[in-house]
């Protein structure tokens, strides 16, 4: 196709783009992942024999679902080492110059040498397999193997963001949703876990872990990650408990399912060198990696598959791979599956140790991936500054991938000196993207036999028909189904990929997908938009029709847009959300136009929006749930339309939505601006209620319902002093149990939320979808009833919780032996619990003590602060401190009546070798000078673990300085912060505390008296 002269669209040199029709040795085999999926080069010929004599010159990259084009180049520095013999022509990056030969560490093999009798050598099967998959998957090609210059992963990999995950936590919405929900994220606040360190447990965590799932939306990062643990094993970096690693992609054992195999057998024709291994035994420790289960075409029937622990025994592939993962084969082989969430349901959750989540970039990264990405830095931020421009492309690129499109888009826009308008929604970057790629030079010798133009609508077929059935991945059926040879799809490299894994020992076979799905969508927007235009077909309706409903006829443009908001509006997972908003945003004319650069005999399209914008506003006004609306705000937005949003900004910034009188439509408008604002971590709901309140006022009850999605989007939810009531709770139980809820702090302080409104917030934790870890209920009016509740809620199984305070609460010594029964119980995480000024007693403080030497109690910090504890109680309290099963490290016993007889028994406990408190308060008790020299005598204990002290306003005088004094020179004292405000402390008592800074064994860091 030409260009017609405009320079945006000009055919690329072959340089930028080859194809390879007989690549050369050494040669680079690109693995498809997630991340980019385009096509690797093809191979053509190779058998067995001529396999064997090129390992040592290959290098195989694992595709990267990270960034898809060119990598960072890096200028040419030589290598000093023994890489300094490699070829020009090996996958092999230049950019160090201190590398030294990582296969010596295994077997003294030097690449160059020839393998033949290295690999017959008996004694050496293990460093050989080793060394072969380093040379495997020491590489990463971004974009096409050819097209993305291959470099060394270790020389661009960034750690990426992978948090625990509560397994069974399935998430159906659009992936789409997922971005822009993740984009809000604080992952900063999660404990990331280090790829190296996927199998192994957190701390607290004590069982052995087995069978990991690792879940992510596609091109999030999934099989990057598993290639960056491969290579360190195989370089000896980390995980060298483990003698061996099998990796399997799920996309290539589909292309076995037909076959009768034995275990052996299966794994030696995806990795021959296995033939020298005893796998059948014990003597190795082993990890099976299953990447990609989303992309499995095998059954899986955990429930019916026949029992198999025999590895030589010939069945299915599906029933070896079910009997693996649970364990009958192997059962001492670990399993690590990667998936996209829709499908990590695949796999029975109790088959499941550990599920973790693979994040995409948060905003500091989006930059610095651009950054990296474009060498000219003022270009770089001339595009990150655009990109902020638009809210809907800036959040699609904390997915790699789209950072990946938009780059290569806008590096080439932006660069050039043109007057062409530069992409702000979607659908311009798409649709640009398309253009540029189907721009790329065909092959010198590959005779073209087939149209752009009629390859796009093939594709668009394929995209639909696929999208439709839901298949993300197609093979060579799927494609002569649609008319597309396999031959002619491979040379549209950046739509299609192709993997011909000959290389690697694989079963010979194909298989396609698109880069991402987004670009499928694309597609088939474009498909079903054209396929009305030119054929007067409106394959909507033959597609997704329902057989008993009753279907009108389309005869406009705006009747195929009413008809496709209508089956996207029907659909419960969203799948077909951003297909609509890539056909709303095709049909405009000026998207029309850059069609023009793919399908030379488009008819001009006559249609005005105007009709389709009101039948969207109509729909949004029907549509009572604020979030189901979302999406056709996205879609107004591809259309140019900014009308509703801006009617309510003014409400917005007043910030008085409790007095504002606004219709259904208004308030999804309000509700939209929220969720696609740069930040949902905090949301205060005090900031919208009307300091004035009248009759004709929303009650903060109803406005929290309107703001609902909002809250469950939030990260923390500030509720404090808003007069919440039971009413408000059970639209807050409603959004914590919700799917897609991302809340993970409460605060409801100073409401009249009682022990019903604890109740419904309780029956919430126990839902597995509750994330929620952190409830504040100061002041609630919540009795030993609502402790009940809680109580049962911190029993469950599914509760997140970590945090309580019942501060200013009736709690009583009732609600105290609840909550302290909860404590007890295995399930509990509770960590914190606040008890200020809540009537509690001695009594209730023997039932903390029972607690506190509980082996399942987490409790880490307690504040007793404002009780009439006592002496009785604090000696109850000390008892558990002195069990080894206590983890207590944080105590407050503010004005708690305690005295020296307290003190004694506080010493006791603080100079036992299983207490593990940090942090004391003791302020303003009758600690005396007697009290404050045994908590000194504690001090001096080796066994004494306290670094924080207070003792404001406690009776202090200066024989209790003496005492203190004494205790910090000693070298036992771990002291760090001191506290002695309020007492009366005379000038002896200041000259000794001050003598102490002379002091070489000094260690505090805060002295305040």
């Amino acid at each position: 196709m030409e260009s017609d002269g405009n320079p945006h669209y000009e055919k690329l040199s072959s340089d930028m783009f080859p194809h390879r029709p007989d690549p050369p040795e050494p040669s680079c085999v690109s693995m498809k992942s997630d991340w980019s999926m385009d096509h690797p080069p093809e191979f053509s010929g190779h058998n067995e024999k001529s396999r064997l004599t090129i390992p040592e010159l290959s290098c195989v990259s694992m595709k990267s679902d990270w960034s898809m084009d060119h990598p960072p180049e890096f200028s040419g520095h030589t290598d000093l080492g023994l890489r300094s013999n490699l070829p020009e022509s090996s996958c092999v990056s230049k950019k160090s110059d201190q590398s030294v030969d990582p296969l010596r560490n295994f077997s003294g093999h030097i690449w160059g040498q020839s393998d033949l009798g290295f690999r017959h050598d008996p004694a050496e099967p293990l460093k050989l397999f080793r060394s072969n998959l380093m040379k495997k998957f020491e590489c990463l090609c971004e974009g096409t193997a050819t097209q993305g210059n291959p470099t060394l992963l270790n020389e661009i990999y960034t750690e990426l963001c992978i948090t625990e995950s509560e397994s069974g936590e399935i998430n159906n919405e659009h992936e789409v949703r997922q971005i822009e929900t993740q984009s809000r994220r604080a992952a900063t606040e999660e404990t990331p876990i280090k790829c190296s360190d996927i199998f192994r447990p957190l701390p607290g965590q004590d069982k052995p872990i087995r069978t990991v799932l690792t879940k992510g939306v596609a091109g999030i990062g999934k099989t990057v990650s598993v290639q960056k643990f491969i290579l360190d094993w195989a370089e000896g970096k980390e995980n060298q408990d483990l003698q061996v690693i099998f990796p399997l992609p799920f996309r290539e054992l589909n292309l076995m399912k037909d076959k009768t195999l034995s275990l052996l057998g299966l794994l030696q024709v995806f990795i021959p060198e296995t033939k020298e291994l005893e796998i059948s035994s014990d003597e190795y420790k082993m990890l099976f990696i299953f990447d990609g289960l989303d992309e499995c075409r095998l059954s899986l029937n955990f429930d019916s598959n026949e029992t198999l622990q025999d590895v030589t025994k010939e069945t299915s592939v599906d029933v070896l791979l079910t009997n693996l993962i649970v364990g009958n084969l192997l059962p001492s082989a670990l399993i690590w599956i990667t998936s996209r969430p829709a499908a990590a349901d695949l796999v029975p959750s109790e088959c499941i140790h550990r599920v973790t989540e693979v994040r995409g970039f948060n905003d500091p990264q989006k930059e610095e991936y651009f950054r990296k990405r474009i060498r000219d830095q003022s270009l770089a931020n001339r595009i990150i500054s655009h990109l902020k421009s638009s809210r809907s492309l800036f959040i699609m690129c904390h997915i790699p991938v789209f950072c990946w499109i938009s780059a290569t888009v806008l590096e080439k826009m932006m660069s050039e000196a043109e007057s062409g308008e530069i992409p702000k929604t979607l659908t311009q970057m798409y649709t640009h993207f398309l253009i540029i790629q189907t721009n790329i030079k065909h092959e010198k010798d590959y005779e073209k036999k087939v149209k752009d133009e009629d390859m796009i609508l093939k594709l668009g077929k394929l995209s639909f028909q696929q999208l439709v059935k839901g298949n993300l991945i197609f093979y060579g059926e799927d494609l002569r189904e649609c008319g597309i040879d396999e031959t002619e799809a491979s040379v549209y490299s950046g739509l299609c990929t192709q993997i011909f894994r000959e290389e690697l020992g694989l079963y010979q076979g194909k298989v396609f997908c698109f880069v991402h799905l987004s670009i499928q969508e694309h597609l088939a927007a474009l498909y079903v938009l054209l396929s009305f235009l030119l054929d007067k077909r409106d394959v909507l309706n033959e597609k997704l029709s329902s057989k008993h409903a009753h279907e009108f006829t389309c005869h406009t443009i705006s009747d195929l847009h009413q008809r496709a908001v209508d089956k996207a509006l029907q659909s419960k997972n969203g799948h077909l959300d951003l297909f609509l908003r890539f056909l709303l945003g095709l049909s405009l004319e000026s998207n029309h136009t850059l069609l023009k650069y793919l399908l030379t005999h488009t008819a001009n399209i006559l249609y005005r929006e105007e009709k389709t914008i009101e039948y969207i506003k109509t729909r949004i006004r029907m549509n009572r749930s604020p979030e189901k609306s979302i999406n056709l705000f996205h879609c107004l937005n591809e259309l140019g339309d900014q009308s509703l949003v801006s009617e309510v900004q003014e409400y917005l910034r007043s910030g008085e939505l409790s007095s504002a009188r606004l219709s259904s439509t208004q308030w999804s408008a309000i509700v939209f601006i929220f969720l696609t604002s740069e930040q949902l971590d905090k949301f205060d709901l005090s900031k919208y209620i009307s300091r004035e309140q009248n009759q004709n006022h929303m009650t903060p009850d109803k406005l929290l319902l309107k703001l609902l999605p909002v809250v469950e989007a939030s990260r923390s939810a500030e509720l404090k002093g808003c007069s919440v009531t039971a009413e408000g709770c059970a639209a807050l139980s409603s959004a914590l149990r919700s799917n897609s809820s991302q809340l993970r702090k409460l605060n409801l302080s100073e409401n009249n939320v009682g022990d019903a409104g604890v109740k419904l917030i309780s029956d919430a934790l126990k839902d597995p979808h509750c994330k929620l870890e952190k409830l504040r209920l100061r002041y609630c009016g919540i009795t030993d009833e609502g402790c009940a509740s809680l109580s049962s809620a911190l029993r469950s199984n599914s509760s997140q919780l970590r945090e309580l305070d019942l501060t200013g609460n009736k709690v009583g010594d009732a609600g105290v032996k609840l909550i302290s029964d909860a404590l007890k119980d295995p399930h509990c995480k509770l960590e914190i619990l606040r008890l200020y000024k809540c009537g509690v007693t001695a009594e209730g403080c023997a039932a903390l003590s029972s607690a506190l030497r509980s082996n399942s109690s987490q409790l880490r910090e307690l504040d007793l602060s404002r009780n009439n504890v006592g002496d009785a109680g604090v000696k109850m309290v000390s008892d558990g401190l002195k069990d080894p099963h206590c983890k207590l490290e944080k105590l407050r016993l503010y004005d708690c009546g305690v005295r020296d007889e307290g003190c004694s028994a506080l010493s006791s406990a603080l100079r036992s070798n299983s207490s593990q408190l940090r942090e004391l308060d003791l302020s303003v008790n009758k600690v005396g000078d007697a009290g404050v020299k045994l908590i000194s005598d504690a001090l001096k204990d080796p066994h004494c673990k306290l670094e924080k002290l207070m003792l404001s306003k406690c009776d202090v005088t200066d024989e209790g300085c003496a005492a203190l004094s004494s205790a910090l020179r000693s070298n036992s004292s771990q002291l760090r912060e001191l506290y002695l405000t309020g007492n009366k402390v005379g000038d002896v008592g200041v000259k000794l505390l001050y003598a102490l800074k002379e002091d070489p064994r000094y260690k505090l860091k805060t002295l305040m008296y």
